[in-house]
């Protein structure tokens, strides 16, 4: 297919100019991006369309676990089915025998490991920011030079003026339009979400509360 047959975006479509842009971004982000933050970057992009973190349904489910434990013990809430990894985590402590310190602690811990966790995957998106209009630069720079040693051939001139030209309009595209809303975007999750979990201690510290203080985890025979 020929790109430049398209009416009216044709002129703006270069496969060179595309591939200086988008494949030197892609190669400069892998290279400065360990492995486990590049595909979370990636995986990232599929929370994009989902509803902000909601903390309501998870301190309904922990009231839940208030009322059984207050009948049963906290032993009742070993069997609990729990989808959240941070609640999971720590009512298998608190059935172990947790401290409300060591719960808090806990999931204070939880909480700035995957804050920590989402804010790589966005710097990953910043960091595609900062290098397309870069690698936008370096095109531009071919197309001239091309430009430059092809001026005894004039059906020449066009093409390197056109690679010239668009690298730069590409890496402003990638850069504005694409990598920084993507980053901003995750970073507003990251902090939301960061500010909703921590809602989750004073509860969850509370339940440790109702424990037995026996130690280690006990089964009815």
């Amino acid at each position: 297919m020929n790109l430049t047959a398209l009416p009216g975006i044709g002129p703006f479509l270069d496969p060179l100019a595309l591939a200086i842009v988008l494949g030197g971004t892609v190669v400069a982000v892998v290279l400065r991006t360990p492995l486990g933050d590049l595909g979370r970057g990636l995986s990232a992009l599929r929370t994009l369309a989902r509803r902000r973190f909601d903390v309501a349904p998870l301190l309904v489910q922990i009231a839940a676990f208030g009322r059984i434990a207050q009948r049963h013990g906290v032993i009742a809430l070993d069997r609990s089915v729990i989808a959240d990894p941070d609640i999971a985590a720590a009512v298998a402590d608190i059935v172990d025998g947790a401290s409300p310190d060591g719960i808090a602690a806990l999931l204070e811990q939880r909480r700035i490991a995957r804050f920590e966790r989402h804010r790589a995957a966005a710097e990953m998106w910043s960091a595609a920011a900062d290098i397309a209009p870069a690698m936008g630069m370096i095109g531009t720079l071919i197309g001239l030079v091309q430009m430059f040693t092809a001026m005894a051939d004039p059906k020449t001139i066009g093409a390197a003026m056109a690679v010239a030209l668009l690298t730069t309009l590409y890496g402003a595209i990638v850069a504005c339009l694409i990598a920084t809303p993507v980053a901003s975007r995750l970073r507003r999750h990251a902090r939301h979400e960061f500010q909703e979990r921590a809602r989750l201690a004073a509860p969850l510290a509370a339940l440790a509360m109702i424990q037995p203080r026996h130690g280690a985890r006990e089964r009815a025979a």
